[in-house]
């Protein structure tokens, strides 16, 4: 989508439609208050009026709610609102007037990403009706202060990034495979000079020592695949480590029929990392990342590794695998590992881990667990201003217990069901050799938040979150 910043008067709009938001007990402008539509303005937050006022094409309006309210989360929401109307009426262009706060670069930004996330649209598999096209927002114009463009673009090139994760998401297990994500970094190094990649292939992670990624990988007949992708912008490496598991059946602790077609999705904080990492190459941003993804199926078969079985993991602990669908920590724990061992210094991990977060939290916030204070709170804070928001859980050395094994160092499923999510970064925090780290379980944001801009589908979720981050650690 091309985005604008243009200080010019609403009447010089050359848009579709000219948006313009109103805060409760404010009324309509002078110039709009008499226009056909007028007598049904609403301003309660969310609500949308549209008018056609003589000479100025169609105005839609929109409720901000209270001023002192009005925030860069709401601006995401009433964008996505104004989106919505724009598709009604068909209009290819929209231009918002940028409401009046103290917080305009973020105000601009929240808008610039709420029109972006709610106009995408997932149509790989659907025919064109020609009769009935689907209309698409193809420019945006804010009427503002022209000051306000580097805000603005970070804006765009994060929630574009954003859309492709939730395109990698939606795609069918059948398409993105572990092969496929390899591919999708192939593009991405393609396209910035400052990123490289390797991909270990299905021997190479076995004579690595890799046994959680070997073990979960085995009952497939998709290649697995460890990606690193490293971006070279200068400064202390920090770590990204996503789960890639393109399809999760269970394997032999097989999951339920019901919505296991969801489960294509339990690659979304790989996509996540990806995406993160292309939109930071693409505003250069002065900072090192090295990127892992360890990628597979998880699958029943007479090769399936079985509950009871015990692995070597990268670092040379051992694990009895005690229930096949706790993969994701195994897969986790090599690659955090390994990412350790490629030098990284600081490390966040984004996984769909645990259905016990989504009861905790819901679709609000992910779960945020942490060896280190300071480092929580930096991820914390970028969480906040992005709007992926993330609460902290505690760790505690009583949950480590759960994590002891019977004739391994370590269980990946606890007897007792206590704090599961928890229980699961404790698990995670025995591979990261004691650097700080973060473990964020996105498993009940990474889809069917029902947020006003990303609907029921894929989210996207931590792609901005992780930017977010990276503009403050250029900061430093």
């Amino acid at each position: 989508m091309e985005v604008a910043v243009r200080e010019i008067s609403p009447r010089e709009a050359a848009a579709d439609l000219l948006v313009i938001g109103v805060f409760k007990g404010a009324g309509l402008p002078d110039d709009l208050s008499g226009s056909p539509g007028a007598d049904d303005f609403q301003d309660a937050y969310r609500k949308t009026t549209i008018l056609h006022p003589e000479g100025h094409g169609r105005v839609l309006t929109v409720g901000l709610g209270e001023q002192d309210e009005f925030n860069a989360e709401r601006a995401r929401v009433v964008a996505a609102v104004a989106a919505a109307q724009a598709a009604r009426v068909e209009a290819g262009s929209v231009a918002w007037v940028l409401p009046e706060t103290e917080h305009d670069d973020a105000i601009a930004a929240g808008l610039t990403e709420g029109t972006i996330l709610a106009s995408w649209r997932f149509e790989r598999y659907r025919k064109p009706d020609e009769d009935e096209p689907t209309p698409q927002i193809e420019k945006l114009t804010l009427i503002a202060s022209e000051s306000l463009s580097v805000a603005t673009d970070v804006a765009r090139i994060a929630a574009e990034a954003q859309n492709r994760a939730r395109e990698l998401q939606q795609l069918p297990s059948n398409v993105a495979t572990p092969s496929f994500l390899a591919e999708r970094a192939a593009e991405i190094v393609s396209t910035h000079e400052k990123v490289s990649f390797e991909v270990l292939d299905r021997e190479q992670i076995s004579d690595k020592g890799m046994g959680g990624l070997t073990a979960v990988s085995q009952g497939s007949t998709e290649e697995p695949k460890l990606i690193v992708l490293r971006y070279a912008g200068g400064g202390s490496p920090i770590g990204l480590v996503g789960k890639g598991v393109t399809f999760d059946t269970g394997g032999i602790s097989i999951k339920p029929a019901q919505s296991m077609q969801e489960m294509k999705m339990d690659m979304s904080g790989a996509a996540a990392v990806m995406e993160a990492i292309a939109a930071i190459a693409e505003l250069d941003l002065p900072l090192e990342l090295i990127g892992v993804i360890p990628a597979t199926e998880n699958m029943p078969s007479g090769n399936a590794i079985k509950p009871g079985d015990v692995i070597t993991q990268y670092n040379g602990k051992t694990v009895e695998v005690n229930n096949t669908d706790a993969e994701g920590r195994l897969i986790l724990a090599d690659a955090l590992a390994y990412c350790v061992e490629l030098g990284a210094e600081r490390v966040v991990d984004l996984a769909t881990l645990t259905g016990a977060v989504v009861i905790a939290l819901g679709s609000t916030y992910a779960g945020l667990m942490s060896n280190d204070d300071e480092w929580a709170g930096e991820v914390a804070e970028a969480a906040e201003r992005s709007g992926e928001l993330a609460w902290r859980l505690p760790l505690h050395p009583d949950y480590k217990e759960l994590t002891k094994g019977t004739i391994a160092d370590l269980t990946n499923a606890a007897s007792k069901r206590k704090a599961m999510t928890i229980y699961a970064a404790s698990f995670l925090e025995e591979f990261v050799d004691g650097r700080p780290w973060v473990h964020l379980d996105i498993a009940g944001t990474a889809w069917d938040t029902d947020r006003q801009y990303v609907g029921k589908g894929p989210s996207g979720f931590g792609v901005r979150l992780l930017v977010s981050l990276a503009q403050d650690l250029s900061k430093t």
